[in-house]
């Protein structure tokens, strides 16, 4: 009985799985609020009304798929800020994990950076409060590498929002089928945007 109980509760997570991913893809697609629940039924080949028994509503969809970007974000951002590399290494392993994410997750990060505001009030400030917590952190990784002498000075929040935006149009033009390996457009976008970052006597 108890192996039974163990069976069904990974099935219905990864059901509930299945839905958040399909979810993504058609909220990429379709937008939030032109994609419904027949919609995302039909996509995982489920009965509407058997999607209930996974998830309550296409708003729980959006603030999973929200927050679980959030936390990737912020908790691999928290272990490069707790190593002992140098700010130059901490900013590169930055830019490596936001291209990282995107590839792997595109759907879903696409729903977090566009869609956020289609949460309620109550999660949608608190979305706001993670997202500018992460903002503040890298930006000290930013501030600190100018203090240290490794990066040249320059308004924080100019050098913060560019290499955000640099990163973010990944998620709009990036395919598989490009002629581009991920690890090429990693080490690409590193060059180009730590070299506005570094001193020239560096």
């Amino acid at each position: 009985m108890e192996l039974d109980l163990i069976t069904d509760k990974k099935i219905k997570i990864n059901k509930k799985e299945l839905i958040l991913s399909e979810a993504a893809t058609l909220f990429k697609e379709k937008g939030f609020g032109r994609t419904s629940m027949r919609d995302l039924a039909e996509k995982v080949g489920m009965e509407a009304a058997s999607m209930y028994n996974h998830i309550k509503s296409k708003d729980e969809i959006l603030e999973l798929i929200c927050f679980k970007i959030a936390h990737q974000y912020i908790s691999q951002l928290q272990e490069i800020e707790n190593t002992n590399q140098t700010f130059q290494e901490k900013l590169n392993a930055i830019i490596g994990l936001h291209v990282q994410l995107i590839i792997e997750d595109a759907a879903s990060v696409s729903v977090a950076n566009n869609d956020w505001k289609y949460l309620s009030e109550e999660k949608k400030n608190q979305y706001k409060k993670a997202r500018k917590s992460y903002e503040k952190s890298f930006a000290n990784i930013i501030e600190q590498g100018m203090q240290n002498g490794e990066f040249q000075k320059m308004n924080v929040s100019v050098a913060l929002f560019t290499i955000l935006s640099s990163l973010r149009w990944i998620e709009l033009w990036y395919k598989p089928s490009r002629e581009i390996t991920p690890q090429e457009l990693e080490d690409d976008l590193k060059t180009l945007l730590m070299k506005g970052m570094l001193k020239e006597d560096r």
